[in-house]
């Protein structure tokens, strides 16, 4: 829905219109013509002028309306002045194309069968329209296919034979005439593939073919695919296969028996995406053997010559037939490929996007395979050559009769353009008072007649752009507008008085005080412009002044009324101010001036004016009647300069200013360079930054590494740096590691921002200084010695060639051991000697090298050897069974020695198996005991015991046997029966009896649970009843399971029970569950004994 004060705006707009027409009858003007101001309304017919108007060529250029949009929407704004009133409608001039032709390409089979080729253009009076084909006219009574819509040509039922070529349309009023551009009409279409059979192709396996496409007549480009054997099977592009985009046939460098079948060629039309089939060419292989290995032979390739456009996508193809397969290699003959060119399918395409000048050259495409090779070069020439582009266009002219016109265009594009001028869309040559040179027009002498439409054509080979201007003689009487003039002066200073009439011809001026004629003097001076100076203006000069224009057209005169006031005077104060970082201050602006004048105020910051309402809230702007303050709240160092305040009346301006400084922490220091550099010291040099009017104390040192975390400051010589130095030494870094170095300076009032980084710099390299950390060891296989430590982070290594020194001995030895381990990540050595016995101490350091020399050695720890693997069984292993499946063993850990284990292995196994068919379980630590479940029930096994370490496994104790329980019932508890009396139940059931290869029953568990608790209740009895207690309201389930030596049996059927929270359930109440079929009637019959109440 439409916004609701729109309607209201509206009539406003209209009233307002309604009473101007009222006030200017002379002067017939539409409302359309006054809500469409041109840009240049304010401007006269009468004088000299140039504006802009529309160019075209290549592509349309839009006007400027901006300065239309600068009026305000009042209606009686824009009326507010005669000269404002002039509009598109009320100001007539020659006609400016608002549209052009552009190139259309219309496919033949379009639904539409209307070609629209557009124009358009704006001029008062509206302009009317011709259009030409091939610089033939084109007549709509003559041809019916022809019609006109405004500006447009509309062809109808167009054909390529009839309608194909250039068109132009001319715009024209009684101002002039101007043609535009041309414009090509093309015709897209595919046609049909001939309907005639296409003969069957024959090769051997590994033979090379080309199938041949043939495509049917078309416009513009088509692309090429093909298919086998059926639509949508196209064939994959690969090393094997490749279809030119040049000539659309389909090549097999080497056919294989999957390539048999029916070929169609494929084309789309990229215009209108239409596609047509071929006839299948069907390929077969010859039965006479298959083709042996030949030599690549290249049977597509592009042009020894190519001459491509600067800026387009170039498209080079090669590809061979040849057994085995060729590859295909490119390269450019003196100089290199271009990186941004892309090679695709399988390197047969050399793609070179935006081609420059520098990429032409001689290419090679080279085909090889195991026979040969064989390569084909060719030319590619880069041009720069390019349609004519303006760099200076003409501007519609107002002139006065006998002056001079000079018009230039001037344009670039290769090969170089040329011009030609029209005047009303006819030919223009040199004659007369008109002389033309290249782009160069020159009218001497103008006269009303040479009115009209100018065009500078400019073209070459590549295409034709046009630049189009309106030139308008003038001839008229003066005007002054606006008339009266007031003028406000200063007393004491001068005063100008302008008399700027606007007619044609220049007129003759005069000026006049009263009744008298102004003579010039030494105070009051007539300038060239026209101008009346008054120099040091007084009280005795205001009054009336009179200028008089007069040409052989009529005369007009000009009143400049003219009020001399008292010089305005401006205080601001303080005029400098000193003030901290973070306070506040206050700067005052009075004026002193003639109270009949309105006084306005405008500050300014550093000669800019201040924005208030974007200053992050720092700056606050007060005004009283004559007088205004600025706060500056919250001072940053960013404030400190010069302030300055305008006070402006309608007679006089003056501009006072103030200095603010503010005292704050330094700024960064200058540039920070590395003079010299030492293994752990650095000398560094810098520049004072500002000291922000607080002295610098002292100067803080910071560097930053790889291996810090962020800037951390450095210890100096000397120590403190003061604020009057500008190089000290960074001391106690650490040597071949690279360090940036920044400066911070603090002052009383703090610290400032650092420095910009230095240059990165590595200090020089030094023996190792840090030793290995956390040496240890031990573990490992039977006869090694295992050496483990920290390394040493790359930020302490010093230098190169950074390794580790292992040294040991065994514990009483004197001599020492020494190993290179080379790697700096390295964290492990590992020593093996066969003749040392396990657990055998030695003593072990370990030291640091690079290719300074040696550094320290760890302190000396005590590392034992490998242990080996435990030596002995465990003991007095037992075995009995505890359920069915079910048996545990124990053990007693082997005799005290080496060897220690860290766990154990059960091995278990059925006395009518072999060892090896039997199961293994490991302890999860130093367990002596373990449960071996999910045995088979009433069953003999053999159990061994064996401790195992990281070394490996020890001996095996002797087997024990041990027989597992029979299994449990299986048969679960059946007919049963409970009765509810309150919070009580009683339940029964029928005695299980085991089978003979099941364990005895000596009981049964009873379970209660409460759904939706985790608690639950559980009942022994060793009789088929038991009485259960409910302990509150809810849904409560039971199960009941036989007890047996082998364990468990299977559960019965469940019991659901329903009491309420805190109600005593109803007594009597009974049910029969899972009852068998034959004792149905001895159910019922029991309900019926057993008195019953709802639920």
């Amino acid at each position: 829905m439409g916004s609701p004060w729109k309607p209201f705006l509206l009539l406003f707009v209209i009233s307002g219109l309604s009473d101007f027409a009222r006030a200017v009858p002379a002067r017939p003007i539409s409302y359309a013509a006054v809500l469409r101001m041109k840009p240049d309304s304010s401007s006269s017919l009468l004088s000299s002028r140039s504006r802009p108007r529309q160019h075209h060529g290549g592509e349309l250029v839009t006007p400027d309306w901006s300065a239309f949009s600068s009026h305000p929407l009042s209606a009686l704004s824009l009326l507010s002045s005669p000269e404002d009133y002039r509009s598109e409608e009320s100001e007539e001039f020659g006609p400016a194309f608002i549209q052009e032709p552009d190139d259309v390409i219309f496919p033949l089979d379009s639904d539409e069968k209307k070609v629209v080729m557009h124009c358009e253009a704006r001029g008062n009076p509206l302009p009317t329209y011709r259009w030409y084909v091939n610089g033939t006219e084109v007549d709509s009574e003559a041809d019916y296919r022809y019609s006109f819509v405004d500006g447009n040509l509309i062809i109808t039922n167009a054909s390529e034979t009839t309608d194909y070529g250039k068109y132009q349309c001319k715009a024209e009023n009684s101002f002039g005439t101007v043609l535009s551009r041309d414009a090509l009409l093309q015709f897209a279409y595919l046609g049909a593939f001939s309907t005639k059979t296409r003969g069957g192709v024959s090769v051997r396996e590994g033979q090379g073919v080309v199938l041949m496409c043939t495509p049917p007549p078309h416009s513009p480009e088509i692309i090429y695919s093909w298919v086998l054997n059926e639509f949508p099977s196209f064939v994959a592009e690969d090393s094997r296969r490749f279809i030119s985009q040049d000539t659309g046939n389909l090549y097999i460098s080497k056919v294989q028996p999957s390539d048999i079948g029916s070929y169609v060629c494929l084309v789309k039309n990229t215009v209108t995406n239409a596609r047509v089939l071929s006839p299948p060419t069907p390929l077969t292989l010859k039965t006479d053997g298959v083709m042996g290995e030949y030599e690549p032979k290249i049977e597509v390739h592009f042009p020894t010559s190519v001459l491509v456009a600067k800026g387009l996508t170039v498209r080079l193809e090669c590809f061979a037939l040849g057994n085995p397969v060729p590859t295909i290699t490119w390269r450019k003959i003196n100089g290199n490929i271009p990186k941004k060119a892309r090679l695709r399918k399988s390197q047969a395409v050399l793609e070179i996007p935006n081609i420059q000048l520098e990429d032409s050259g001689t290419y090679e495409c080279k085909a090889e395979n195991p026979r040969g090779g064989t390569a084909f070069k060719g030319h590619l020439q880069v041009y720069s050559e390019s349609l004519p582009q303006w760099v200076r266009m003409i501007n519609d002219t107002q002139m006065d009769s006998g002056e001079k016109l000079q018009w230039e265009c001037k344009a670039i594009g290769r090969p170089r353009p040329t011009y030609r001028w029209l005047r009303n869309g006819l030919p223009l040559t040199s004659q007369s008072r008109f002389e033309i040179v290249n782009g160069e027009l020159t009218v001497y002498k103008v006269q009303p007649t040479d009115s009209g439409m100018y065009q500078c054509v400019s073209e070459n080979k590549y295409g034709t752009i046009y630049s189009n201007a309106e030139l308008k003689i003038l001839a008229s009487a003066p005007v002054f507008v606006p008339n009266p003039v007031r003028v406000i002066a200063t007393l004491g200073k001068d005063v100008s008085l302008d008399c700027k009439p606007r007619a044609s011809p220049k007129p003759r001026i005069i000026w006049k005080r009263g009744d008298r004629r102004i003579q010039p003097n030494k105070r009051i001076m007539l300038l060239r412009n026209n101008t009346l100076k008054i120099v040091n203006s007084s009280r005795a000069d205001e009054g009336n002044y009179v200028c008089r224009a007069e040409n052989q057209l009529g005369s007009a005169e000009m009143t400049a009324i003219l009020w001399v006031k008292e010089a305005m005077r401006v205080a601001l104060s303080p005029s400098r101010v000193e003030v901290t970082v973070g306070e506040s201050v206050v700067l005052s602006c009075k004026a002193t001036h003639d109270t009949s004048l309105d006084v306005a105020f405008q500050w300014f910051f550093n000669q800019k004016p201040i924005n208030f309402q974007h200053n992050g809230g720092h700056f606050e702007f007060i005004q009283t009647s004559s007088a205004v303050d600025l706060m500056i709240r919250s001072i940053l160092l960013k404030h400190a300069g010069k302030y300055g305040c305008r006070a402006q009346t309608s007679a006089d301006t003056v501009f006072a200013e103030a200095e603010l400084l503010v005292r704050g922490p330094p700024g960064p220091p200058g540039v920070v360079i590395v003079e010299e550099i030492t293994d752990t010291t650095a000398t560094l040099s810098w520049t004072r930054g500002l000291d922000n009017h607080s002295p610098i104390s002292t100067y803080n040192l910071q560097a930053r590494s790889p291996y810090s975390l962020g800037w951390q400051t450095v210890k100096t010589d000397p120590d403190p740096v003061t604020g009057d130095m500008e190089s000290a030494m960074a001391v106690e870094l650490n040597p071949w590691v690279e360090y940036e170095f920044r400066v911070v300076a603090s002052n009383a009032i703090g610290t400032g921002d650092p420095s910009a980084p230095s240059r990165g710099v590595r200090t020089k390299e030094a023996v190792p200084s840090v030793a290995p950390a956390n040496v240890s060891g031990g573990n490992g296989r039977r006869h090694e010695l295992v050496i483990s430590w920290e390394p040493v982070s790359e930020e302490f290594q010093n230098g190169e060639g950074f390794g580790y020194i292992v040294a040991f001995r065994a514990n009483g030895t004197r001599g020492w051991k020494e190993k290179m381990v080379t790697s700096a990540d390295s964290t492990m050595y590992k020593y093996r000697d066969e003749t040392f016995p396990p657990l055998t101490p030695f003593e072990v350091k370990v030291g640091v090298y690079n290719n300074k020399g040696d550094g320290p050695f760890s302190k000396v720890v005590i590392i034992h050897s490998a242990e080996g693997e435990p030596r002995e069984p465990p003991t007095d292993v037992k075995a009995y069974s505890i359920s069915s499946s079910e048996i545990r063993v124990t053990w007693k850990p082997p005799n005290p020695g080496p060897g220690k284990p860290r766990g154990y292995e059960v091995s278990y196994w059925k006395d009518v198996e072999q060892e090896e068919a039997g199961k293994k379980q490991q302890t999860v630590k130093n367990e002596t005991s373990m449960v071996l479940m999910g045995l088979e029930g009433n069953s003999l096994y053999l159990i061994t015991v064996k401790g195992f370490n990281s070394i490996g496994q020890g001996p095996a104790s002797v087997a024990v046997t041990a027989k597992s329980r029979k299994a449990p019932p299986a048969q679960p508890p059946s007919k049963l029966l409970w009765i509810q009396e309150g919070n009580n139940v009683s339940l029964s059931w029928d005695p299980v009896k085991a089978k003979d290869n099941e364990s005895d029953v000596i009981g049964y568990m009873v379970l209660l649970k409460q759904e939706g608790r985790g608690h639950n209740q559980v009942t022994r009895t060793i009789n088929p009843s038991t009485m259960l207690s409910l302990p509150e309201g809810g849904t409560y389930i039971i199960e009941v399971r036989a007890l047996s030596e082998g364990g468990e049996g299977a559960v019965s059927s469940q019991v659901r029970l329903v009491t309420s929270s805190g109600v005593r359930a109803k007594s009597n109440q009974c049910s029969v569950h899972s009852l068998p079929q034959s004792l149905t009637w001895t159910a019922l019959l029991l309900v019926l004994l057993v008195p019953s109440a709802s639920w």
